[in-house]
């Protein structure tokens, strides 16, 4: 890609953008939310198209005018939500677009064949015939690289692959990975994980600012470098102490019993005034599902919440935002905004009777500033308040589902992966607002699937696992070991 430079309606995208991919290779893209990353990247896919610039594959001059247009180049591109028909089987969606037929119709053992060689090719065995949205997260995955592969892709875009895998997943992610590169396939890898660059990654570009800032083999670019490169600044990128709860702090929050039948088994703890509790297991072990239990987004058979004391009989989630209770949502895009809607009405959404005049209409005035006020605190990088939610980087759409709960008057915060996809320096600030939060006298409940994120943060740990708080670790106790060992099993 040669000085590739994109421009939206106020916002200049991309400048004089430049890199190269060579076969084999894993090139690793980074940068801020917002740097021009997604861009880039849906320019060589197709999605978009530049205003300037040359894309040349095979020494050949090429124009990506559509997915398609780039598919038939050998182009595929994987993206952080994926792009799957949730109701399909797994072949389905492996051939979809380009299904093998007979007569007019889907030829279903000729599209199983194929599905299942692009699959043994990469060593990988997943239920062929269950429709994907009951598959994990990691089998979601492997079939959306399968996808690309069966329409022979030799580019292939990664953007964030990793953010919702295990440990696990991850390694059979880079086994995959290894093996694509092994045959020849180039991958362009976007990752905000600093720790995983070593182990993938041949080359780095870093972008900022809509520009390619500097591109370096891996072994020669230290993190300390990369970050700098990212930022324009230096940023500390470990996890900020969290003061001390005050001796007498009062219980915010207090669940009891809390059941759910067959995702949550009898859960009780409290959280007080000050404090941080982290929720740490594996996926599908029930932390999001605890989560939503408590914000009334899902209907539970017995237990109780009490907030300040006060039983609550919450049914809906706007009886727990009445009650007091913010819950940011893992999935941003598909539960924490309305995409079709403005900064400015996302940003009032959850408060609207704020804003409510005498003539019972919103008093648009008020509302905007509300929202220039929390976009000023929040650093949102937007061209203003009436700039559509969807246009955002993913990082400043999660700075966008904050400020909406910021408006309120929680007293208790639910945080579900709060820094999933989200760059080192949106990290750090994501930190400084959880910690003024918990010294405001809120209660903190936090998940994450980044464990030294929860141990960092927390001043305690409950280690979940099938549905029940397995045990309990004060911040002096929670050692790595010890809480995968509870989460896991391994010991009892």
């Amino acid at each position: 890609m040669r000085d590739i430079g994109k421009s939206f309606p106020g916002v200049r995208a991309l400048s004089d953008v430049s890199l190269t991919l060579h076969a084999g290779e894993v090139l690793a893209l980074v940068g801020e939310n917002g740097a021009g990353k997604s861009t880039l990247m849906k320019i060589l896919a197709g999605a978009q198209t530049a205003d300037e610039g040359e894309i040349i594959v095979d020494g050949r001059t090429v124009r990506n005018e559509s997915p398609h247009a780039a598919e038939t180049l050998g182009i595929g591109m994987i993206y952080q939500e994926f792009n799957l028909v949730p109701h399909l089987t797994a072949v389905e969606n492996i051939v979809l677009g380009s299904e093998p037929t007979r007569g007019g119709l889907l030829d279903h053992a000729a599209a199983r064949a194929r599905a299942a060689r692009v699959l043994g090719d990469l060593g990988i065995e997943i239920p062929l015939d269950v429709a994907t949205m009951r598959l994990s997260v990691g089998q979601q995955q492997i079939v959306e690289i399968a996808k690309v592969l069966s329409k022979h892709a030799r580019i292939i875009v990664m953007d964030e692959p990793s953010a919702a895998l295990t440990d696990r997943e991850v390694d059979r992610l880079f086994a995959i990975i290894a093996k694509l590169k092994a045959a020849g396939v180039g991958v362009i890898y976007i990752s905000h994980r600093m720790e995983e660059l070593p182990r993938i990654a041949d080359r780095i570009t870093v972008m900022r600012d809509g520009r390619a800032i500097e591109t370096r083999a891996t072994a020669d670019f230290p993190a300390g470098d990369i970050v700098r490169a990212m930022v324009g600044r230096t940023v500390d990128a470990h996890y900020p102490v969290a003061p001390p709860v005050p001796a007498g702090a009062p219980v915010v929050l207090d669940v009891r019993g809390l059941t759910r039948t067959g995702v949550i088994d009898n859960v009780s703890f409290s959280v007080r005034a000050g404090e941080i509790v982290g929720l740490a297991g594996l996926v599908g072990a029930g932390r999001t599902e605890i989560l939503r239990a408590i914000a009334a987004a899902d209907v539970v058979q017995s237990g109780s919440i009490a907030i300040d004391g006060k039983p609550q009989r919450l049914r809906t989630p706007g009886e727990g935002i009445a009650a007091g209770i913010a819950f940011i949502t893992e999935d941003r895009k598909g539960q924490g905004l309305v995409l079709g809607m403005t900064v400015r009405e996302n940003i009032s959404l959850a408060h609207l009777a704020q804003f409510i005049n005498r003539d019972l209409l919103i008093d648009r005035t008020r509302e905007s500033a509300a929202a220039e006020q929390k976009i000023e605190e929040l650093r949102i990088r937007v061209t203003g308040p009436e700039q559509p939610v969807r246009t955002l980087s993913g990082g400043n759409q999660q700075k966008v589902v904050l400020a909406k709960w910021l408006l309120g008057t929680a007293r208790v915060f639910l945080f579900d992966e709060p820094t999933r996809g989200i760059d080192i320096g949106a990290k750090a600030e994501i930190y400084a607002l959880i910690l003024t939060l918990a010294q405001q006298g809120a209660a903190i409940v936090m998940v994450s699937s980044e464990l030294p994120e929860v141990l960092g943060l927390s001043h305690r740990i409950l280690a979940i696992r099938e549905g029940r708080s397995a045990a309990e670790f004060s911040r002096e106790q929670a050692t790595p070991a010890a809480v995968i060992a509870a989460a896991t099993g391994a010991v009892r």
